[in-house]
C-alpha cells in the first residue's frame, strides 16, 4: 500500500461508524477474567498435588471452584435470560468459539468441583480443561469483525494466557501461607512477565489499529494495568519470598493489572468500531497483501 494511500481521509455515509459497537455489558470483561483465572488455577492446582504441596493444592481448587461457578453467572447475567446459555449446550459446532466455549466451561465447572470433593479422576480433565477455559474467549472476540480484536487474532489468546497465569498465581500468593505458596509467586511473576511483553508485542505490530490501546478508557486500563502488573511483579520478585506484607502487595497489584488489561482489551473493541479509520485500513491493507500475494504468485 502506497503512503498516498494511507493518507487518504477515511469519509462513511453521513460520517456514521462502519460497524456497530459490541452488545456486551460489563460483566463480559469480568468473565474473562474469573473464567482466566480459573482455567489457570486448575493445572497448578493439579501440579501441586502431585508434588505433596497440598496447601496451596487445596486453595488453587478452591480458587478454580470460585472462577467457574461466578462465570456463567456472568455469562447469563450478560444474555439477559438462564435459557440463552443452556440453549448453547444443545448443539456442540467446532467451529464456533461460543459452542466449544460453552461446552469447555460447563465441564470444566463440573471436573472442578469433583474435584474439590477429592474425586481424584476427575482432577486430570479439569487440569487440561483449564487451559481451554483461559484462552478460548480470545478466541471468541478475534472471531469478530472488531478490527483491533480480529487483527490479533494469533497474540490475543497468547496474552489472554499469560494474564490468566498472573492472575491465578497472584491470587493464591494472597491466600497461602508463604512457605507453600513459591509456586504461586513464580506463576504469577512469569506470567506477569510474559503478558507485558505479549501485549507491547501485539500493539506494535497492529501498528496504528493499536492506537485504541493508547487513547481514552481503553488507553487508561492499559496504562494502569502495566503499571500494576510491572510494580507488582518486581515486588513479589525482590521481596514476596522475605515479607509476608510485600507479597501480597505485590500479588494485589498483579491481580490488579489482570483485571486492568482484560477492561483494556474489551474497551479497546468499542474504541475501535466506533472509528471508521481503522475499519477502512484494515480492509485496505488485506486488499493491498491479497494484490501483493497474486502479483507474487504470477511472478
Amino acid at each position: 500500500m502506497t503512503a498516498a494511500a494511507e493518507a487518504v481521509e477515511v469519509r462513511t455515509y453521513y460520517d456514521q461508524p462502519v460497524l456497530k459497537e459490541p452488545v456486551w455489558k460489563p460483566e463480559i470483561p469480568w468473565y474473562f477474567f474469573a473464567g482466566g483465572m480459573a482455567g489457570a488455577a486448575a493445572p497448578l492446582a493439579f501440579g501441586a498435588g502431585l508434588r505433596g504441596n497440598d496447601a496451596l493444592a487445596r486453595r488453587a481448587w478452591l480458587v478454580a471452584l470460585a472462577g467457574a461457578s461466578v462465570s456463567p453467572v456472568l455469562l447469563i447475567k450478560d444474555l439477559g435470560r438462564p435459557e440463552r446459555f443452556y440453549n448453547m449446550l444443545r448443539v456442540f459446532k467446532v467451529t464456533s468459539p461460543m459452542s466449544v466455549g460453552s461446552w469447555a466451561l460447563a465441564a470444566f465447572g463440573t471436573t472442578t468441583g469433583l474435584s474439590v470433593l477429592g474425586v481424584r479422576p476427575t482432577r486430570v480433565a479439569a487440569a487440561v480443561l483449564g487451559p481451554l477455559v483461559s484462552t478460548y474467549t480470545a478466541a471468541l472476540v478475534a472471531d469478530t469483525a472488531i478490527p483491533v480484536w480480529h487483527e490479533a487474532r494469533g497474540e490475543l489468546p497468547l496474552v489472554f494466557a499469560a494474564s490468566s497465569a498472573a492472575s491465578a498465581g497472584a491470587a493464591l500468593t494472597l491466600v497461602t501461607p508463604a512457605r507453600d505458596a513459591a509456586p504461586a509467586r513464580r506463576l504469577a511473576i512469569a506470567g506477569a512477565a510474559a503478558g507485558l511483553a505479549l501485549m507491547q508485542a501485539m500493539e506494535d505490530r497492529l501498528g496504528e489499529l493499536g492506537e485504541p490501546y493508547h487513547e481514552g478508557e481503553a488507553g487508561r486500563y492499559a496504562r494502569a494495568a502495566k503499571a500494576l502488573t510491572a510494580a507488582g511483579s518486581v515486588t513479589l520478585a525482590a521481596f514476596g519470598s522475605r515479607s509476608r506484607a510485600a507479597g501480597a502487595l505485590g500479588a494485589a497489584a498483579v491481580l490488579a493489572g489482570a483485571a486492568c488489561e482484560r477492561w483494556s482489551v474489551f474497551r479497546a473493541g468499542f474504541q475501535s468500531a466506533r472509528d471508521p479509520k481503522y475499519v477502512v485500513t484494515s480492509q485496505r491493507k488485506r486488499v493491498a497483501r491479497r494484490s501483493d500475494d497474486a502479483a507474487a504468485g504470477a511472478a
